[in-house]
Parts: structure tokens; sequence; C-alpha cells
């Protein structure tokens, strides 16, 4: 027997019957469904506010390992830039300076990359600033890296060349002078000899008699052959290569001419007293990429021992004038 309900009724002041039916049940099933769902949603909207799923979990796990990744790479960049930076300063240093090349300017070793912003798709992303600044000295020690191995192809075709190379360079003395005395004068400041005046003195003077032969100091081409009255007088530069050239003062004669191939102990002219000259003598000077050099630093083709290097330095440096 079913449960007859009631209702109490103010206005009345007596009990109501409940009709009750399909209908009555009906809704007290739509209302209690209704409210479950509004207090399992905001019970649902509250977990996950406060609590993460086991998906977020896992994929913070995954992103906390990418970060230490990223970390640990960051600095194996920081180890791969120091072994590059001692690289390049035994390039610099050591391998340019012995095959003589020209050194590579901070500027392209260090060159940037301009243009659109390469990272522009990791500007976004969480930890942007990390992942930018490993992207960019990754990007940087590439290019240091390409940079460095093209410099290294050209030090091999450099050390291929090397026997040319010694060829060229100058490493003999220009005229006859085993017993050192027609060392004159050398590199420094001098007393010119017309204008008695204080003057840097670019070369190194030999005395010797007029039509004593001169040799080319290293195999070359010769540049120049000039004739003049004044300044060098008749004179050659001899290109040799490889940032290398000589040039011979004040000769008598010459025994060459502009292209011709000249070899080390080639005689190339003879010794005068043209120009601004006040004695027969040869004035030599050895260039080194457009600037003028010692050329007591060029003599050590088996052409002086050491006790008469030491003899020729002391020589050309007591001499406080010089013939040109």
């Amino acid at each position: 027997m079913s449960k007859v309900k009631y209702r109490y009724n103010p206005e009345t002041l007596s009990y109501d019957r409940i009709k009750t039916g399909f209908k009555y049940y009906l809704k007290r099933v739509f209302l209690f469904g209704l409210s479950s769902n509004v207090i399992g949603f905001v019970i649902f909207l509250g977990y996950n506010e406060f609590f993460d799923s086991p998906k977020e979990k896992r994929l913070q796990r995954e992103n906390m390992q990418m970060l230490a990744q990223i970390e640990v790479m960051d600095k194996k960049l920081e180890q791969v830039q120091t072994v590059l930076g001692d690289l390049q300063q035994r390039d610099e240093n050591i391998y340019r300076v012995i095959f003589m090349a020209d050194s590579i300017p901070n500027s392209i070793r260090m060159a940037g990359f301009g243009g659109v912003n390469r990272y522009s798709a990791l500007e976004n992303l969480s930890n942007s600033e990390l992942l930018v600044n490993t992207a960019q000295r990754l990007d940087i020690v590439l290019k240091q890296l390409y940079v460095q191995s093209k410099s290294y192809d050209e030090i091999i075709d450099l050390a291929k060349n090397k026997d040319e190379m010694l060829r060229c360079t100058p490493s003999i003395m220009p005229i006859s002078n085993t017993d050192l005395k027609r060392t004159a004068s050398g590199w420094g400041w001098r007393i010119h000899p017309i204008y008695k005046i204080k003057k840097f003195h670019e070369g190194m003077d030999f005395t010797a008699s007029t039509g004593t032969d001169v040799y080319a100091t290293g195999d070359g081409v010769v540049d120049e052959v000039v004739s003049s009255n004044i300044g060098y007088g008749k004179h050659i530069v001899i290109n040799h290569g490889f940032g290398y050239k000589t040039l011979y003062a004040h000769l008598n004669d010459f025994n060459v001419k502009v292209g011709q191939k000249v070899n080390r102990g080639d005689v190339i002219g003879a010794v005068g007293n043209t120009g601004t000259s006040t004695a027969p003598h040869l004035h030599y000077e050895v260039h080194v990429r457009g600037q003028k050099q010692n050329p007591q630093h060029y003599y050590f083709q088996e052409d002086l021992t050491a006790d008469e290097y030491e003899k020729m330095i002391q020589i050309s440096s007591n001499s406080n004038q010089t013939f040109d």
C-alpha cells in the first residue's frame, strides 16, 4: 500500500493531500538529477583547480626532464666554446704566425645573425628565455666552427706549399759578406749623411766596391726596375709572394727586367752610388705585407753562424750614420 503524502496549508490551517503520480515522480527525479549534476560539476571544477590530473602530472615530469636536459646542453655549450676559443687562439698565435697568414678579424669570427628574428617561435613558450639563449649560443658556436674549419683549410693549403714558401722567404745576405766588414749601418735611428738630421733608417746598408754582385735573397718575380737620380737611385723590387717583398737600392746597373722570375742567389744587379748616396753601397729592405721589417731577422739560410750573426748586429748597431 502506497504511502499517502500531505502538505500543511498555512492559509487554511489544515493539511492538504498531495497528489502523487507519474509526473510527480518524474519531476522529483529530474530535480534530483539536475542538482546532482550541478554539485558534481562544482566538485569537478574545484578538483581541477586544486589538483593535477595524472596526464598533467606526467606532462609536468616530462617538462622538468626537458628543462634539465636543456640546462645540461647549455653547460656543454660552455665547454665547447672554451675549447673553440683555445683553437682560435692557437690558430691566430701559432699557425697563422708560422705561415705568415693574415689574421681573421673578430668581426668575422664573432659575427651575429642579422635580419629576421630567428627565435620568434620560441618566445611564446614557457621558459622561453632559456630556450632562446641556448639556441642563440648554439648558432654562434656553429658559425664559429664553420669559420675555424675554413681557416684550417687555408692553413693546410699553406702547409702543402711550405717548401715553396721557404724558397721565397728572404733568408740570405744580398751581397757576399763573409768577413762582415761590409756591414755598414742597420735598422734604427741614424744621422742622415746629407741632411745631418736624425732619421729612422728602414733597412740595412752594405759597403762594397762599385760593380759588386747583388743577389736575390729569395725566389720571386721582379716587380720594379727603376732608374732615378734621387732617393733610392737605381733600384729593384722583387715580389716573393706570401706577403714578402725586398728592395735593392743605389745600384750601378741591372741584370733583370720587370716580370722576370728569379731564384735565391741569382745576380740581379751591381752595387753603385746612384740617387741620394754618399759612397758606393747597397741599401737593402725587407717588406712584409707592406710594412718594412728589420732585415737582420732574415739572414738564416746557412749564411751566418750564431757568432757571426751577433757580430753583424753589433757592427750595424754601432754605426751612427748611414750612406743614404
